[in-house]
């Protein structure tokens, strides 16, 4: 059953059982009513019955016909007994005496009762008059409220079941305008296969379930697309860069074998296989680092992590390093609330792609001071990592972000082009934004920003 369907139909059922609730109290209402006011009939007729009967030498002519006249209206099946102080029926012509002397005693005791038998209702009265102490007792079938209530319970009957149609058509009308956006969503999905996982689908401006459910579906489909660029790029630069050296490696010693040669050239042919291999193992180990660092990104356990004192100890951490680089902290603006510094974050990754930047800096710089600079103002946290270095030319700025591509002019450094795309991955999965500005020869500047999760 589709969900439109289903909401709908509970709806419905609680609507129904509202109604039907509603509907039993009025029965209920209705049916006391009733029954209250046919005891009411009945009193009428015992003090008709009386006057017309024990009272009639008191009253005049006039008034003895119209209390007659009464008496003639009788109710459905109606019984009307007068007892006398011996509780022996008296002025009926039958004589039956019909109730027991306990339910003649029972009324001459409490003045009045009103009680059921069966379908019949009856009511009893304790009367004084001159001629002496009489109970009168009256009972009758209601027959006009059993139409009634019959009635009654054939308009509820036909009121619930259109009113239950009304609501089912109307509940699925209000559920699938309420699930159009997932409709909307669910079209967006199917257009997303492995070829195309960039598309994402549309979030909307709202804070609702749907939103937060297209938010959780994007991020699934980020981690998705990394894990297919990872699969892609390390198939195509693996085979790049394990290619070169062994290539080079088969052929010196395909050269070194087409003759016989000196010790003096083996050795160097041992050296420059062992280079060849040297730079085979950083190649391998740069591939396993890049491998474990999209394994961990898939399944990094988020905290909250404070940005300036994580920039702290960064700068003790190089501080403490074999070559004593200098970072530089400077810290320009701090918000009046500490919360507002806080990231959610996994501190081991974010670390790893701060000094992924930071090493670069160095490295490319010849271990020049590389200064690290902090702006938060309680809406937004900005890390500016500066360096001295060799600077990034303009034709190689849209890729450095790129797994293992190298500018033409840091070939010359030691590397695999590696340390920049782990770096924009981490920021990227902690939902920053890493920008970067550079001139030759003065130096490159990276700037990230976060929002705080305050």
């Amino acid at each position: 059953m589709k969900i439109k369907n289903r909401l709908a139909l509970n709806f419905t059922l609680l609507s129904s059982g509202l109604l039907l609730v509603t509907m039993a109290i009025m029965y209920l209402a209705f049916s006391r009513f009733f029954s209250t006011d046919f005891y009411g009939h009945l009193r009428d007729r015992a003090k008709v019955a009386a006057q017309l009967y024990l009272e009639a030498d008191e009253i005049s002519s006039d008034s003895l016909v119209h209390v007659r006249e009464r008496m003639l209206e009788k109710l459905p099946n109606e019984v009307i007994r007068v007892y006398d102080g011996n509780n022996m029926a008296s002025f009926i012509k039958d004589r039956d005496q019909y109730w027991s002397i306990n339910t003649i005693e029972e009324v001459r005791q409490q003045k009045s009762v009103s009680f059921k038998e069966g379908d019949r209702q009856t009511i009893g009265i304790y009367y004084h008059d001159n001629q002496g102490n009489f109970v009168i007792l009256a009972s009758a079938y209601d027959q006009q409220a059993v139409n009634r209530l019959t009635g009654i319970i054939k308009i509820m009957a036909v009121i619930f079941i259109l009113v239950n149609c009304v609501l089912f058509f109307i509940g699925r009308w209000f559920a699938q305008q309420s699930l159009l956006p997932i409709d909307g969503l669910v079209k967006q999905m199917k257009q997303i296969n492995a070829s195309n996982l960039h598309v994402r689908v549309d979030e909307g401006n709202g804070k609702d379930e749907i939103s937060a459910l297209a938010l959780n579906f994007n991020r699934l489909l980020s981690h998705l697309q990394n894990s297919f660029e990872l699969q892609q790029t390390f198939v195509a630069n693996a085979s790049h860069e394990l290619r070169t050296p062994i290539t080079s490696i088969i052929g010196e010693v395909e050269v070194t074998l087409n003759r016989q040669r000196s010790i003096t050239e083996y050795e160097q042919l041992l050296k420059s296989i062992l280079l060849d291999s040297e730079r085979l193992k950083d190649t391998i180990n740069s591939l396993m680092e890049l491998a474990q660092t999209d394994m961990e990104y898939t399944r990094a356990q988020l905290e909250p992590v404070q940005v300036d004192e994580l920039l702290w100890d960064l700068q003790h951490y190089w501080a403490s390093t074999q070559n004593h680089p200098q970072l530089q902290v400077h810290i320009d603006e701090l918000p009046d609330e500490q919360q507002a510094l806080f990231i959610n974050a996994n501190l081991t990754l974010l670390k790893i792609a701060l000094n992924n930047i930071i090493g670069n800096g160095f490295k490319f710089s010849g271990n020049k001071p590389v200064s690290c600079g902090l702006f938060a103002n309680g809406q937004t946290i900005v890390i500016t990592i500066k360096d001295l270095g060799i600077g990034i030319p303009i034709d190689d700025q849209e890729k450095i972000f790129t797994p293992f591509y190298r500018g033409a002019n840091g070939r010359v450094f030691d590397g695999n082009g590696v340390g920049l795309y782990v770096a924009f991955k981490i920021i990227q999965l902690f939902n920053g934004i890493i920008s970067m500005q550079s001139v030759i020869n003065e130096g490159a500047s990276f700037t990230i920003s976060f929002t705080p999760t305050f």
